[in-house]
């Protein structure tokens, strides 16, 4: 109970530290602060069209999020989600142009496909690397995001450009038997419905299932692990690719459902924002889902603020960043709170049927003797 305690209380003190640092931010450059948080409420919850922005917003978000969730439970650091988006949305667009003639639930089931496999291959590149090579996972994934960037911009301005866009490059748009619709009665499209799928997935993958306690051995020692019978290389290279085949997928929603093609604009740090997510939820596949929301509605608020307070959008990204440092800084503190450790408070309950008092039974005269003599 104490540990629960300290998952719950350590994240809320830090985000509330983060939102006080973050208003002395905002009052330096000349806003009330407490204007700017009615607004930051208004603009992603306030009202119904505010709160279905940030349900849209935060759909990749649960995504990317899984991205760096899952491996951390083998003890591994990957940032590589915007990577697997990119390269996810490529797949995506590939495969949208390639059955749009199919009817309308096989095109939009091959772009999944094609983008989950796409962004689970570019991240089980990482955990190959880290498990075959010992190469680290944190370098190596990083540097896979600015190879998938080259990649990305290459194929978006060359290859697969269309000639029709001149200001700005994009692909060949998808068919429109490929695109993917909204969830009926919303404008949310179906990516939030694949967001809480996949982390409930996730959730009965990691805390219920074997492979997921294999997981978490590795995570824990890797050395038990392996003389335990478990195969660390192939746990990890899975692991990795289902990571980023949750990317992929975002890429894909992405493009079916918002762009309908492949452009810059998917260049917007979904992939970065995630790893945010999955730290703030602790690396619980279910925890990631209010976080979500509450990132997502911050995000949904940068326009309102730049409409009402006169602050530049990217002023979200500010609390976001301060968010992010402030919450590595919290990780120091788990473990260090005596009064979190409730077994230290509450007594111990006493035996139903104690066992009678009974005096010490004296030794026998050799007995003595023997102990008298060694002494």
């Amino acid at each position: 109970m104490g540990r629960s305690l300290e998952k719950a209380l350590i994240p809320c003190a830090a985000l509330t530290v983060s939102l006080l640092l973050f208003g002395a931010f905002v009052a330096a450059a000349g806003a009330n602060p407490l204007d700017v948080y009615y607004d930051m409420y208004r603009g992603g919850f306030g009202t119904w069209f505010s709160f279905q922005n940030t349900l849209q917003r935060a759909a990749p978000l649960m995504l990317t999020a899984l991205c760096a969730l899952l491996p951390a439970h083998l003890g591994l650091i990957v940032i590589g989600g915007e990577g697997a988006l990119l390269v996810g949305a490529l797949g995506a667009v590939i495969a949208g142009r390639a059955f749009g003639s199919a009817p309308p639930w096989i095109a939009s089931t091959s772009m999944m496909i094609a983008g989950a496999a796409l962004g689970g291959a570019w991240v089980a590149m990482s955990g190959a690397l880290r498990a075959l090579r010992g190469v680290n996972e944190t370098i190596s994934s990083l540097l896979l995001n600015y190879i998938a960037i080259a990649l990305f911009n290459h194929l978006v301005e060359g290859p697969l450009r269309d000639p029709a866009s001149l200001n700005k490059p994009s692909t060949f748009p998808i068919a429109d038997a490929a695109a993917i619709g909204n969830i009926p009665g919303m404008d949310v499209h179906w990516g939030l419905v694949f967001g809480l799928v996949a982390c409930g997935l996730s959730y009965l993958l990691v805390m219920r299932s074997v492979h997921g306690f294999a997981a978490r051995m590795i995570g824990g020692n890797v050395r038990a692990a392996a003389l335990s019978g478990i195969d660390v290389a192939r746990l990890t290279i899975a692991f990795c690719f289902l990571a980023g085949a949750c990317a992929g997928v975002a890429g894909a929603v992405e493009v079916g459902a918002v762009q309908h093609t492949a452009n810059a604009t998917l260049i917007a740090g979904y992939g970065y924002t995630g790893v945010l997510v999955a730290f703030l939820a602790r690396q619980h596949p279910l925890a990631a889902i209010p976080v979500s929301l509450l990132i997502g509605g911050i995000n949904a608020s940068g326009g309102l603020l730049q409409r009402t307070e006169h602050l530049p959008d990217a002023t979200v990204k500010v609390l976001q960043g301060i968010l992010f440092v402030v919450i590595l800084a919290s990780e120091t503190l788990y473990g260090r709170w005596n009064w979190a450790d409730l077994r230290r408070i509450v007594p111990r309950p006493a035996l139903a049927n104690p066992p009678e008092s009974a005096e010490p039974v004296a030794a026998s005269e050799p007995e003595a003797t023997e102990a008298k003599g060694v002494a």
